[in-house]
């Protein structure tokens, strides 16, 4: 995952926290706008997500940002 992507997701999944507290989850979806203006972007985003980590539709989080923060 690129370093923008990445940088953005953190910040998306720290605001997501703020908001709603540590056990709210969310998509992938919510690293974008509701129109798909970068598929690229948005295809290694469900990539990282899908194929790379196997990951539900909704995941917490926390353990998103910590997966990404992590490297990962």
């Amino acid at each position: 995952m690129r370093q923008t992507l990445r940088t953005k997701a953190i910040a998306i999944c720290d605001k997501k926290i703020a908001q709603k507290g540590e056990g709210v989850g969310l998509s992938f979806y919510a690293f974008f706008a509701n129109k798909n203006d970068d598929p690229a972007l948005l295809m290694e985003a469900a990539t990282w997500w899908i194929e790379t980590h196997a990951l539900d539709h909704f995941e917490k989080a926390v353990k998103i940002r910590d997966m990404i923060a992590s490297g990962k």
